[in-house]
C-alpha cells in the first residue's frame, strides 16, 4: 500500500464527508493505493454515524471509536497501530489541511529519503490569539530541541512506515513528533510549506492544551536524553552532590582536628552552619542516586499508559 492517512477527529460530523471525498479524489488522480484510518476520540455529535455511513461508500476507510475522549495523542497512537502504507500521513479532520499535499509528501519520503516531513503553515487563516502563542511556542521548541522546524504543531505530517511503528505517542506528545522521531534514531527530518484553509465548519478545539504542552517540552527533552538511562542523570548528579558534601564535611573535620592538635580552642563542628549544609548536600545526593536506581527499574517495566477503551471498530 502506498499511503495510509490517519485522521484523528472530535465532533467533526459536518466536515467528514467532504474530507473523505477530497482524499479519495486526490488518491485516484495520482494512482495511489491507500487507506484512511479515522479515529473518533469520543465525539459527542454524530461523527461516528457519519464514519460508518462513509464506510459503505469507501471500502478503503477504517474506523476506530474510543469509548471516551482521550486526546489527540491517543488517537494518533491508535491510528498508527492500524496503518499498512509505506508512507503514513496525518491530517486534521476540519478541512484546514489539504489532501493535495499528499503527492509531494509521498515523494519526499520515498524519493528524497526523509523519515519525517512536517508541514509548515506559512500563511495561516487563524486569529492572532492562536498565531502569536504558536510563534512563541515554536521558537522555544527549536531552541530546546535543536530541530530547525517552523511549525511543530502542524497536524499535516508524513512519516516513513517504520517510524510510526517505532515510537510511542502519549499525553500531549503529538506536538513533539519530530523530537520523538529523532530520539528513536530517525534523523532525516524535513519540512514543506503547505496550504492552510480557513475553517469551514464547527469551532476550533484550541484551548489551554498548548500551555500544558510547555511542560511536555521539558518532559520530552529529558526523556529523549535520559528516558532509557535515568541513572546517568540522577546517579551522576547524586554522586557529585554526595562527594561535594563529603569533602566539605571532611574539611570542617580537618579544621577541628588541626585546632585540637595545636591546642587552639575552636567551636564544635556541629555549631557551624556549613556542617548542616554539607550534611544536607550528602543526603540529597544519596536521594538522587536512589531516584536514578528506581528510575532504571521503572524504565525496564511494562507500561499501561497506552491502553484505551475502544467502543467499536470498522
Amino acid at each position: 500500500m502506498d499511503i495510509s492517512i490517519v485522521v484523528p477527529l472530535y465532533n467533526e460530523e459536518e466536515s467528514l464527508p467532504e474530507l473523505m471525498e477530497w482524499i479519495n479524489k486526490v488518491m485516484i488522480e495520482n494512482s495511489f493505493s491507500y487507506e484512511v484510518v479515522m479515529v473518533d476520540d469520543g465525539s459527542r455529535d454524530k461523527s461516528w454515524q457519519v464514519v460508518t455511513e462513509l464506510k459503505k461508500k469507501y471500502p478503503t476507510l477504517k474506523g476506530v471509536k474510543f469509548q471516551r475522549n482521550y486526546g489527540k495523542s491517543a488517537a494518533l497512537h491508535t491510528g498508527f497501530q492500524e496503518v499498512e502504507g509505506d508512507v503514513v500521513i496525518t491530517m486534521d479532520a476540519d478541512l484546514q489541511d489539504s489532501p493535495e499535499e499528499a503527492t509531494e509528501l509521498h515523494r519526499m519520503i520515498m524519493k528524497d529519503g526523509y523519515d519525517l516531513v512536517s508541514g509548515w503553515k506559512k500563511k495561516r487563516h487563524d486569529p492572532f490569539s492562536k498565531r502569536f502563542p504558536s510563534k512563541i511556542y515554536n521558537r522555544l521548541v527549536r531552541m530546546v530541541t535543536g530541530i530547525k522546524l517552523h511549525d511543530f504543531n502542524c497536524g499535516l505530517k508524513a512519516y516513513r512506515y517504520d517510524l510510526v511503528k517505532s515510537i510511542e505517542v502519549y499525553g500531549d506528545m503529538h506536538r513533539y513528533m519530530p523530537v520523538l522521531a529523532k530520539a528513536a534514531g530517525f534523523k532525516a527530518i524535513g519540512e514543506k510549506v503547505v496550504q492552510h484553509q480557513a475553517r469551514k465548519f464547527g469551532i476550533s478545539k484550541f484551548g489551554f492544551g498548548r500551555a500544558r504542552g510547555m511542560f511536555d517540552l521539558l518532559t520530552i527533552s529529558f526523556i529523549s536524553r535520559f528516558g532509557k538511562k535515568p541513572m546517568q542523570f540522577f546517579g551522576t548528579l547524586g554522586t557529585l552532590m554526595f562527594i561535594a558534601g563529603f569533602i566539605a564535611a571532611g574539611w570542617l573535620g580537618a579544621e577541628k582536628l588541626y585546632s585540637i592538635w595545636h591546642g587552639i580552642k575552636a567551636p564544635l563542628v556541629t555549631s557551624s552552619p556549613y556542617f548542616y549544609i554539607s550534611l544536607t548536600t550528602m543526603i540529597i545526593g544519596t536521594q538522587l542516586f536512589l531516584v536514578g536506581f528506581l528510575g532504571e527499574l521503572v524504565s525496564r517495566s511494562s507500561s499501561d499508559r497506552n491502553n484505551y477503551k475502544i467502543d467499536e471498530k470498522i
